[in-house]
């Protein structure tokens, strides 16, 4: 199998991060393919890419994509939340980067107030220093409340640019979440991304604290991206 990233990437003083929820690698149409999602990867050619449900839901919930595929063929390793475990990430949350472009120095769990196996996956690079955070938020709006509020807490305690991606599993406006943030941050909302076979609600989205960059963001869609998951994948570039 050969795959190749196809975009250009972003010029060197630029992060490119993207955020996918794969619905653990099963499509449209009910198959489970990773490769159709590696080759959506390989067509964002993305830096940093946080996934959600990137782990079989059962047992000792196995990660779906192929670590050996990722890393030889688009660079890509896993930030490792539970060295024992076989899954990817931690609650279907997982973080890819590129280990040639940025020094991982440390990686985390955070946990999140909720009634379902929910939390949060961060990791923290350098050079320069910054934060990625993963989540896949709650299904009811009291819960997803309570958990903006526990990575405001989070974002609260730090100095450096810090950016959450992930499925907020709400189209809450972005107004509302720079509220809970008490404002120290962006919420950027690409577009719609859910349901990937016609997008209506952009559940999908980023925010960012201390980052004084331009930056621009869009919903990838592409041939792949109809069928590989129920959502569109979304994309930021932030500038340093």
């Amino acid at each position: 199998m050969t795959i190749c990233p196809a975009n250009t990437p972003p010029a060197t003083s630029s992060l490119r991060v993207a955020s996918y929820n794969i619905r653990k690698a099963v499509g449209l149409d009910w198959r489970r393919d990773s490769t159709r999602i590696l080759r959506v990867l390989a067509e964002m050619n993305a830096d940093i890419v946080v996934l959600q449900e990137a782990d079989k839901r059962l047992g000792p919930r196995p990660g779906v994509l192929p670590t050996g595929v990722l890393l030889d063929e688009l660079g890509y390793e896993f930030a490792d939340f539970d060295p024992e475990a076989p899954s990817h990430g931690w609650h279907g949350n997982a973080i890819l980067f590129r280990k040639s472009r940025f020094n991982l120095v440390q990686n985390r769990k955070v946990s999140l107030p909720t009634l379902e196996p929910r939390g949060a996956v961060s990791a923290i690079f350098e050079t320069p220093k910054f934060e990625v955070i993963g989540v896949h938020l709650g299904l009811t709006p009291n819960t997803r409340k309570k958990q903006l509020r526990r990575l405001a807490e989070h974002v609260g305690e730090t100095d450096y640019p810090v950016l959450i991606a992930g499925d907020f599993n709400s189209a809450i406006a972005n107004a509302q979440i720079e509220t809970l943030f008490g404002n120290r941050v962006q919420a950027v909302k690409p577009g719609p991304s859910f349901h990937a076979s016609r997008p209506f609600a952009a559940l999908d989205r980023f925010v960012l604290a201390n980052f004084t960059g331009q930056m621009a963001s869009f919903v990838h869609r592409s041939d792949l991206t109809r069928f590989a998951s129920d959502h569109l994948p979304v994309v930021i570039d932030v500038d340093f």
